[in-house]
């Protein structure tokens, strides 16, 4: 990691710390879509969730294309931390110490949602920026787009679901 006076900063030095960002926070999303798909109890949301969870990782390499083709380096550290966030994420306390809470899924469900959301954010802005970078011909950043958002729908459900587990 260099740093650098801002004024030093050019649009692709910027744009590579974005999409950086971006794949560290993908690498904890794969991590945990896996690991609340297979955690369920649930057949009917472990199930959505394994479906999920393949999109996941297939949107993760969509965002390692995009940054090849931009001849952005993958900041390994940045990926480390990610995978590591996600980690750390899994010693929060929710009630019970031995066995998994009813509130785990619920947690996990909200920050996947929130995740792909930031997912969507980025393929509008990549979308946007696809129409002034040759380099981005040819992407298909609106589908990848779509494809969050229908995401953040089956997350939502799949959360309320959830939700009303915790009153059982």
């Amino acid at each position: 990691m260099r740093l650098v006076p801002e004024s030093d900063l050019s649009g692709d030095d910027l744009l590579a710390i974005y999409l950086n960002d971006h794949l560290a926070g993908a690498t904890s999303g794969v991590q945990l879509a896996r690991r609340a798909s297979q955690s369920q109890l649930d057949a009917t949301r472990r199930e959505a969730l394994g479906h999920l969870c393949t999109e996941v990782e297939q949107d993760r390499g969509s965002l390692l294309a995009a940054m090849g083709r931009l001849d952005v380096k993958v900041a390994q550290h940045r990926v480390a931390a990610g995978w590591l966030a996600e980690r750390v994420g899994r010693l929060k306390l929710n009630g019970t110490l031995l066995r998994r809470s009813p509130l785990s899924d619920l947690m996990e469900m909200e920050a996947l949602r929130l995740g792909v959301e930031g997912k969507a954010c980025l393929w509008r802005s990549l979308r946007m920026l696809a129409g002034t970078d040759t380099r981005l011909e040819g992407s298909d950043f609106e589908a990848l787009e779509q494809r969050a958002h229908a995401q953040v729908y089956e997350l939502e459900t799949i959360r309320l679901s959830a939700a009303e587990a915790l009153r059982r």
